[in-house]
């Protein structure tokens, strides 16, 4: 008896190919927006993490001056941190692998007749291990170059392909603001970051030769910590915190003038941030879902009046009301799986188009995906209900008078 429902359900839905379609569009639409919108995020989600990540969960930021917390939140004159106050993380500091001084400027770099803008940092031999780098080709600053500031550099794989690609960089001279330079040294490519920011557009340069020769102050910009595998971040930011507010002398009670940023904290915030503009979004494109609900239901009920003399007639004959309830629910519920099945693969299409649009994986969810599937027949459930309900509850006679 099921099979002949679901027989009699799809020949009616043959019978008019164009309204079914445009019944189950609002459907088609609903499922493929939260799909797409949902693969997107989680693939931005992913992104944001895998970012981050090659920079390595277990890296700590010093860097001078505070996010906003309301009245006094902010010092604007706050004192900039020198290499002294990086050497004393790293002696008064346990549990930590590697700390780096760091200062960056926007510089032009030239060779022979081409030129490019990138950023310059200055820093020390252990910036590689604190940033999480690798190199490719060379080496990267003596102890003798970092003492006596050497005009050396370690240049990233953007500069090697866009200005030094006709040769082998290592041994070759650049000019960076006019001062020439020597590449001793290139860095493993790591492709884009977050928001689109190639990474690999990049000079190194030693911190004393960075001070001496483009900034003209012994200022440093920031300080990397490693921390040692297997330790909480949140212990050693908390001793970071600890001796810089005794360096700088901060009265108890007072705010920090600086800010320790963990990035396992950023990588956290970021990607629930995303997670929850995600289900905001899918929420959203939920709604459209109801929409075609509505649309299942008006159409089901067109199709009970046209079809009332019909109905009459099965009545008659001996067919039981939940027969008939059974056929016109079956038929709403069929219409819905059928827009389910549209849309699922419509919003798969769309979050691959548009997840290779913005630069983030496709990262499908089986759940997001099932989910869509049975809140589609439910919706066909729910809306065809009601319908199918008052062609189960017609009056043979009057039904047979139907014109």
């Amino acid at each position: 008896m099921f099979r002949e429902t679901i027989i009699l359900a799809q020949r009616t839905i043959r019978r008019n190919p164009l309204r079914s379609f445009l019944t189950t569009l609002g459907i088609v639409i609903g499922v493929a927006a939260v799909i797409a919108m949902v693969t997107i995020g989680n693939g931005a989600t992913e992104k944001v993490v895998s970012d981050i990540s090659k920079l390595g969960s277990n890296l700590l930021t010093v860097r001078v001056g505070q996010m906003p917390r309301g009245p006094g939140g902010t010092r604007e004159t706050a004192r900039a941190f020198t290499t002294v106050d990086s050497e004393a993380i790293k002696r008064e500091i346990s549990n930590v692998t590697a700390v780096s001084p760091v200062i960056s400027s926007q510089v032009t770099v030239i060779v022979g007749n081409d030129n490019r803008s990138t950023q310059l940092n200055g820093t020390d031999d252990n910036y590689l291990e604190s940033a999480g780098w690798e190199l490719t080709d060379g080496r990267i600053f003596s102890e003798g170059e970092l003492r006596a500031g050497a005009a050396v550099c370690v240049i990233g794989e953007t500069i090697r392909q866009e200005l030094l690609s006709d040769a082998e960089p290592v041994g070759r001279t650049i000019r960076i603001n006019n001062i020439p330079c020597d590449v001793i040294g290139v860095l493993k490519s790591k492709g884009q970051g977050s928001f689109g920011m190639d990474q690999d557009d990049l000079i190194l340069m030693p911190i004393r030769s960075f001070q001496r020769r483009i900034s003209g102050s012994n200022d440093i910009g920031y300080i990397q910590v490693r921390v040692a595998d297997g330790v909480a971040t949140a212990r050693v930011k908390a001793s970071i915190e600890g001796l810089m507010r005794e360096r700088r002398k901060i009265d108890p009670g007072k705010t920090d003038d600086f800010t320790v940023f963990d990035m396992t904290e950023v990588a956290n915030t970021m990607a629930s941030t995303i997670t929850v503009l995600t289900g905001l979004l899918g929420a959203v494109a939920a709604v459209s879902l109801l929409v075609g609900g509505i649309g299942i239901m008006n159409i089901m009920l067109v199709s009970v009046t046209e079809r009332t003399r019909e109905i009459g007639i099965r009545l008659a004959i001996g067919a039981l009301k939940w027969q008939v309830l059974a056929q016109f629910l079956v038929e709403a519920v069929v219409l819905a799986m059928f827009g389910g099945i549209l849309g699922i693969a419509l919003g798969l299409a769309l979050a691959a188009i548009g997840g290779g649009f913005l630069g983030v994986p496709f990262v499908l969810s089986p759940i997001v995906v099932a989910g869509a599937f049975l809140f589609s027949a439910l919706i066909g459930v729910g809306f065809g209900y009601f319908p199918a309900q008052r062609a189960a509850n017609l009056n043979p006679i009057e039904a047979l008078r139907h014109e």
